[in-house]
């Protein structure tokens, strides 16, 4: 097994008082996608500006390619690519000109421009004023400047921010593009967990400055293998009540249903007659496997207990 492309050894970071990270170890493998999932300041962005040494661990330690990053500052972000947050585009410049200017800072060659806007998909708005680019747009020529270096790794923090649905669509089949036809590993942060189920190989999970998974996609999957069953009722906090005394952990409640996790549809036919013989009406009850979403539910629920 080669050596990841990124390892991280006992993270942590303060802003003042506040712990934003707890020991973090991340080991990405070279050539995948690591999806990097959590919600909104669960830690994911002040690890990624400890990646491109824009913040400074103590303690911990940062390799990257083999290397300890504050030792080697200048060769290994030489070979990185970065798109963090919003890209910076002067919008008075056209797509190629705002390519030009990163092109004279980081020495690329004339020709990589043109090879850039192809790979983004830009060449026909290429020389378009970036005032007139939608956002999708402007993040693709983002992406375009992050790639002019034709860096061996990518590190993206919410690529999809903001994008409608076809911003959206146009950006994961760019990201699968870059991994699979152009090798780059590709370091993705993100809090939209059905886009990182479509696009990870591997996965790790942080909430509150600490990792609560760490492996590959299906693992995740493998380990959380209980269904999710839906329950639509005319009294759901009587039935709510009755689940919790069944010993059920109820994972959603509305105002028309019950979601809990069970370990067999065998218990489907016990929790309806349970229901049901305290004059409690059901309308459906439906299961379904888990998802992305109701697994980082389920584990970061056992963070708060």
């Amino acid at each position: 097994m080669s050596e990841p492309i990124i390892q991280t050894h006992g993270l942590g970071f303060y802003f003042k008082d506040f712990k934003a990270l707890d020991q973090i170890n991340l080991n990405v493998p070279k050539g995948s996608i690591f999806g990097f999932l959590g919600p909104n300041g669960a830690g994911k962005t002040t690890t990624i500006r400890l990646l491109l040494d824009l913040f400074h661990s103590k303690p911990g330690q940062v390799k990257v390619f083999g290397k300890e990053l504050r030792e080697n500052r200048v060769e290994i972000l030489g070979k990185v690519g970065a798109l963090i947050e919003n890209p910076s585009i002067y919008k008075h410049l056209t797509g190629r000109q705002n390519l030009e200017v990163i092109r004279k800072m980081v020495n690329a060659p004339k020709n990589r421009i043109q090879e850039v806007l192809k790979i983004v998909r830009l060449v026909d708005n290429a020389d378009k004023k970036a005032k007139n680019y939608s956002l999708g747009m402007c993040q693709r020529l983002g992406l375009a400047s992050a790639l002019l270096t034709d860096p061996e790794l990518l590190i993206l923090d919410e690529p999809t921010n903001g994008l409608d649905p076809s911003g959206i669509i146009e950006m994961r089949e760019l990201i699968i593009e870059l991994n699979r036809e152009h090798g780059k590993t590709i370091f993705l942060s993100s809090h939209i967990l059905s886009e990182i189920e479509k696009l990870a190989t591997d996965v790790a999970i942080v909430d509150q400055g600490k990792i609560l998974y760490q492996g590959k996609l299906d693992g995740l999957h493998q380990g959380n293998d209980s269904i999710e069953l839906v329950i639509e009722l005319d009294k759901v906090p009587e039935g709510a009540s009755i689940l919790k005394n069944m010993s059920y952990t109820i994972s959603e409640e509305n105002g028309r249903s019950i979601h809990i996790p069970i370990e067999s549809k065998k218990e489907v036919a016990k929790i309806n007659k349970a229901l049901v013989d305290q004059d409690i009406e059901i309308y459906q009850l439906k299961t379904s496997e888990q998802n992305l979403e109701s697994i980082f539910l389920n584990i970061t629920k056992k963070l708060d207990q």
